[in-house]
């Protein structure tokens, strides 16, 4: 029997309804819904039938007058679809409602429980309540709480007496009771008017569905039926849900009902399929016939007021003709109908939506006449009147004081008035069971109410997913079901319950900080007891309602709450619900993932302790694994160590296989495959992975590498314990798993970049806490947990910790693109693809540095080793690798960077190819020409690939640099050691001035950045390189005026562009100064090989104009000493010695030397053009004007002062000699304006 989230509920407002039943069979799959609003326009009643066992109802058979009820029908105690169970109820075999009725209703309909529905129970128990005030009899109640569901049962205390004095149990509460009420009460024994009134009732019953009013002979046998079914009356308490049983009774039991009550159910598959419920069936049939299922004929969702109840009825209903629904009563008619017959009369008809009730008269058996009764005339019948807007005043006074006190899920309330009392009391049986120091599992209702928390809590949690504003509630149902069980006996539930603690943490995402975050710190407070529009106020008692009725004041101090009288509940809103649902139970959110994963790993570990004790083997340490090598003490892991970790690799990879094996035989601990321990295993061993997994992720954000590395390595042994005991693979685990082995080479990546921290990443890793501790014990129940030792272990090799970090990455790799994941995970497999990329980047780039260090030890390059060249190659493999690695993905970027690094691989190659001995280079060699022009091509590929600036700009840039480097660095080789063995002068020339033109191409003069000087530098260089190459074929060339006027113009050209770019950098004033002086001697070369008088003069002094342009280098040269000599005079004396000395060492900021050997270029050629100047001018033939008077007045004044200049004068003095004299010549040859910008 079950009841699906779909029922349909539809509401009629008409003065009654006819149930449509769609078949007559009574198995419990059909399902009927109506409602009826109660025609009374004092009370608000609105009835919704979710399930309905009966058939159709069928008109009832009017009743000869004088027919003998005394006389059994033939169709008596026959069972009939019609009448339900009540054939034998009425007969007392179940007159009481079953001790778990409600519980049998709430897992049926467990959507309604904990926040639709106020109430679950059993109409009579309804009806029993509401009819407090007006009757004496007593009342004994058991109250469950369930968020803000109540579910009540009837506790029968003197048949739970009756069974506990047989099994000892319980004694305290006998004891208590008994100090509770008079020694001597005893249960009243039946009268046999009572059972004759019962048997007229049911022979009746069977006359008004037989359809003839003729009496029919019984069978003989008839009368032995009905005194046995009076001997016993009581519900029997179900022998399932008291204390285990012992061994010996297991093994004497038979099989099938010594299985495990909560071997039935676990959550199992809640969280792998969250589209549906898949709850298991909880109880087997024989469970079920013990009083746990819903065997009522129709269970109704009854709205009374604002009272929401789940209702169980088994009244049966009549129809057809006029009156198409009825319900039958039977009445001797000297009895007059009391006020709790017509309130139980009208209750029934309310919660069952019967507009209408047929009353038959009786004397003595005999039937007199019928007469109908409309429902809401029920309640005005003569001798019964009664208000209902009383009972409307009772209903909600008892649910609000039942609401206030019963605060406690999981514990078992006692709601109880002594029969001719107006005292109510409540008691916690829970409370008084723990100060009895007695167990709690002698409870009877301990099990029920567990598993209701945690069906409830397992429904909430397919809400969950969709709102998680419910994870506070779920949360504290699951921890009072875990609470309420002891582990030996229901193992499974509990281990259920822990994992599904576990599920309710997001791992994967922040706590939301809208409206769904407010309401998980909230801890469901939205699930208050009363309703939104309901305001809390306090309750409202009087001083003197805890007063004591007929017992000592000891005994009523144990109860909950008292109701001093039942009066009270006849007084309008006496009492109110003022407890706010579960105030204590926020839900933890913290925005610290690690705090959240921690939370997380300990309720997988009480989940794993609670597998681990169900399983039972003879020793708790699985024997060592005689396939499994035993691991020794740490080994550096060098070159040596490669074939190790060759077979580590290959381990690795066979364990990541996507498939294994199918399992058949128990596991290491000894579990059977297919077992609720082996499926509960599987799902803890996984969250425990994924809690690692975040944990790691978390600590590798944080640089806390060492500790990321022990994360990872427990995730990773928690998914080799997941393998060991794994049938099959799903593609989501493996595709976890590849998220693992990545995230585990990222760690060692950062290891191998991070060598300095080491020592404090060796302590972190080797930590651990005791929570990690055991759970890695019941990992090694399962697997040794060696197959990712390889991946995870802390090396002190950079070039290894490397060489894992590409295995990883491979692993990640090969388990994406195998056939299971092949389809799934496209995005992952991008950024794996992009992780092996960037580690073979990594490697080449390590391999390459290790080629480069190499190099620079080498004293003397006379030829290349093996050791270097085999570096090459593993470099470039690497970069093969990568680059193919970044174009499966379409990452130009990355791709250029590769190419970038191959380029500068193929320089360091054409670097070592380049022989030297002790003094000299030798020429430029063909190997160095092939590896620098492949070094171009790499380049051009990478501009290629990157296609614009725009892209991304500071990899254009560098790649920009990098090629012009190279060509610069191959012209400047070829025009410094020009193979003149091998090619012609005119060849070389021109290869240099295509290298050079090539590297001034890609000099980005323009675009303002760091790199901008140092191209302004180089484009200066290259000017100045090209300048002096063709100065010196001018210089050279013989015969071809053409080509020695092309070479004047070129070198006069480059040698103007040097100087302009020398003079916007300002801080090269050596390099500016060597150009001049370059210039100048180019213009007196010209000058040689002029014959006239005014061609030289001309030629003379533009060559001394050029000369006073190096005023300008010459400052920059003073300011430099001058700041050098400032910071030489500031130490101490005693250190002013060793200061001069440093003076000229590698941290000053001028070459000395280079300024020396330029002053000693720059005063013989300034004194050398100032005398020529000065014969020229004194041997002209035309008369001198008066500015050429003076003009050489000035010549001879400087070019005596040059003369008298004092040789060893210091560097200093003669540098200000210099520019004063440069200075005036300036006034006649030009202003200090002009002298930046000649040409």
């Amino acid at each position: 029997m079950s009841a699906s989230a779909g029922d349909r509920e539809s509401e009629i407002s008409s003065d009654y309804i006819k149930e449509e039943i769609s078949c007559s069979n009574c198995n419990g799959d059909n399902k009927h819904e109506g409602a009826v609003c109660s025609g009374s326009t004092e009370i608000k009643s609105r009835a919704v039938v979710k399930y309905s066992a009966a058939p159709p109802p069928t008109s009832y058979a009017l009743l000869q007058e004088k027919t003998d009820l005394k006389l059994p029908p033939a169709n008596w105690l026959r069972e009939n679809p019609q009448l339900g169970s009540a054939g034998t109820t009425v007969l007392g075999s179940s007159s009481k409602s079953k001790p778990f009725s409600s519980f049998g209703m709430a897992y049926e309909f467990i959507d309604c429980i904990g926040d639709e529905v106020d109430v679950v129970s059993d109409s009579e128990n309804i009806k029993k309540l509401l009819k407090i005030p007006y009757s004496k009899s007593h009342v004994s109640m058991a109250v469950h709480r369930v968020g803000r569901t109540l579910l009540l049962d009837e506790l029968d205390i003197q048949e739970l007496f009756m069974r506990s004095s047989q099994t000892g149990d319980w004694t305290w509460l006998k004891e208590f009771y008994q100090r509770l009420m008079d020694q001597k009460w005893q249960r009243k024994k039946k009268s046999k008017e009572h059972w004759y009134q019962k048997a007229i009732l049911s022979k009746f019953l069977y006359y008004s569905i037989n359809g003839n009013g003729a009496a029919e002979p019984a069978p003989d046998n008839l009368n032995e039926e009905q005194e046995s079914c009076t001997d016993e009356f009581s519900a029997s308490w179900p022998s399932t849900f008291t204390s285990a049983p012992s061994h010996s009774e297991e093994s004497a039991a038979p099989k099938q009902e010594s299985i495990s009550v909560d071997s039935k159910f676990a959550l199992g598959q809640v969280t792998s399929v969250p589209k549906e419920q898949n709850l298991p069936t909880l109880f087997n049939e024989g469970e079920n016939s013990q009083g746990l299922r819903n065997d009522f004929v129709r269970n109704i969702m009854w709205t009374f007021e604002d009272i929401h109840m789940l209702v169980g009825s088994n009244m049966p209903i009549f129809g057809g003709g006029r009156y198409p629904a009825v319900s039958l009563k039977l009445r001797d008619n000297n009895k007059p109908i009391n006020i709790l017959t017509g309130i139980d009369y009208w209750l029934d008809n309310l919660m069952c939506n019967v507009p209408e009730l047929v009353m038959c008269f009786h004397v003595n058996g005999i039937v007199q006449k019928y007469e109908m009764i409309k429902t809401e005339d029920i309640p005005h019948l003569k001798n019964s009147t009664f208000s209902t807007r009383v009972v409307k005043d009772i209903a909600q006074n008892i649910l609000s004081f039942l609401k206030s006190n019963c605060t406690k899920e999981g514990h078992t309330y006692w709601l109880f008035k002594a029969s001719g009392s107006d005292i109510v009391k409540l008691y916690d049986l829970t409370t008084l069971c723990e100060e009895a120091e007695e167990e709690k599992y002698q409870n009877p209702f301990t099990l029920p109410v567990a598993v209701l928390l945690y069906k409830v809590a397992g429904n909430m949690m397919l809400k969950a997913r969709q709102n998680r504003k419910h994870y506070g509630t779920i949360r504290t149902l699951l921890l009072n079901c875990v609470k309420l069980l002891d582990q030996e006996r229901h193992p499974q539930i509990i281990a259920s319950a822990h994992y599904m603690l576990s599920e309710l943490f997001q791992l994967d995402e922040a706590p939301e900080e809208d409206d769904g975050g407010e309401s998980l710190r909230a801890g469901g407070s939205e699930d208050s007891y009363s309703d939104e529009d309901r305001e809390e106020e306090e309750l409202t008692e009087d001083s003197d309602d805890n007063e004591c009725y007929g017992s000592s004041s000891q005994d009523d101090s144990k109860a909950v709450a008292v109701i001093r009288s039942v009066g009270e509940l006849s007084v309008p809103e006496k009492y109110k619900s003022t407890y706010q649902i579960r105030p204590n139970c926020t839900f933890p959110i913290s925005q610290d993932k690690e705090e959240r994963c921690r939370h997380v790993l300990s309720y997988v570990l009480k989940g794993l302790k609670a597998v681990d004790g169900s399983i039972k083997k003879e020793s708790d340490l699985p024997a060592a694994d005689p396939n499994t090598p035993i691991p020794l003490k740490y080994e550096d892991r060098s070159a040596a160590g490669a074939c190790a970790a060759e077979k580590g690799i290959s381990l690795l990879l066979e364990r990541v296989g996507p498939l294994q094996e199918e399992q058949k035989h128990p596991t290491r601990s000894g579990m059977i495959p297919g077992s609720w321990q082996h499926r509960m295993k599987l799902q803890l061993f996984l969250k425990a992975s994924k809690a690692y997994y975040v944990l790691s992720d978390a600590a590798t954000n944080l640089l806390k590498y060492g500790r990321a590395l022990r994360y990872i390595k427990l995730a990773l042994q928690c998914h080799d314990a997941h393998c060991a005991v794994s049938n099959t693979m799903h593609p989501q685990v493996l595709q976890f798993h590849s998220q693992c082995l990545s995230l585990c080479g990222d760690i060692q990546l950062m290891l191998a970049q991070n060598a300095n921290n080491r020592a404090a990443y060796l302590e972190e890793y080797n930590y651990q806490t005791k929570e990690d501790q055991e759970i890695l014990h019941s990992l090694h129940r399962e697997s040794s947990c060696q197959a990712f030792n390889m991946a995870t272990d802390l090396a002190m090799d950079p070039e290894y910790q490397l060489f894992v970090s590409s295995k990883c990455y491979e692993a990640a790799y090969e388990l994406l693109v195998s056939g299971v994941l092949k389809d799934h995970a496209s995005d992952q497999l991008a950024q794996v693809l992009k992780r092996l990329g960037n580690i073979r980047n990594e490697m080449g780039v390590y391999y390459m540095n290790q080629a480069a260090a190499m190099q620079n030890e080498k004293e003397v390059k006379r030829s290349v080793s093996v050791a270097e060249q085999e570096l090459w190659k593993k470099s470039f493999a690497f970069f093969e690798k990568g680059m193919k690695d970044f174009e499966a993905i379409g990452d130009t970027t990355n791709t250029a960077l590769l190419l970038c690094n191959t380029g500068r691989l193929m320089r360091i190659c054409a670097q070592a190819h380049g022989v030297s001995d002790e003094q000299n280079r030798g020429e430029f060699s063909p190997e160095e020409a092939l590896y620098y022009n492949k070094a171009i091509d790499y380049y051009l590929r990478a501009m290629k690939s990157l296609a614009c600036r725009e892209k991304h700009p500071a990899v254009w840039d560098n790649v920009n640099w990098e090629l012009s480097t190279t060509y610069f660095t191959l012209a400047t080789l070829l025009q410094d050691y020009a193979p003149l063995s091998r090619k012609a002068q005119e060849q070389i020339e021109r290869e240099v001035t295509e290298s050079m033109m090539k590297s001034l191409k890609y000099c980005d003069l323009q675009t303002e950045s760091a790199r901008q000087p140092l191209y302004q530098y180089r484009a200066a260089t290259i000017h100045h390189r090209l300048a002096s190459m063709y100065h010196s074929c001018f210089r050279n060339q013989v015969g071809d005026e053409y080509l020695r006027k092309q070479h004047r113009s070129l070198a006069e050209l480059h040698y103007s562009k040097a100087v302009r770019l020398f003079l916007s950098l300002k801080d090269a004033p050596c390099e500016l100064l060597r150009t001049l002086l370059e210039r100048v001697a180019f213009a007196e070369f010209t000058m040689a090989g002029q014959n006239s008088s005014g061609a030289k003069l001309k030629s003379l002094t533009g060559a001394l104009e050029i000369m006073t342009e190096t005023c300008y280098a010459f400052q920059l040269i003073h300011e430099e000493l001058s700041e050098e000599q400032t910071e030489l005079n500031e130490p101490e004396p005693t250190e002013s010695a060793e200061s001069a000395d440093a003076a000229s060492g590698p941290n000053s900021g001028l070459n000395l030397q280079e300024v020396m050997k330029l002053v000693g270029v720059f005063e013989p050629s300034f004194s050398f053009l100032l005398l020529q100047l000065i014969k020229l001018m004194t041997t002209m033939k035309r008369k001198p004007s008066s500015k050429d008077e003076e003009l050489l007045k000035t010549h001879k004044n400087v070019y005596s002062k040059l003369l008298r200049a004092e040789k060893n004068a210091p560097l200093l003095s003669r540098i200000e000699l210099y520019i004063e004299l440069l200075q005036q010549l300036t006034p006649q040859t030009g202003s200090d304006d002009d002298a930046g910008t000649h040409s």
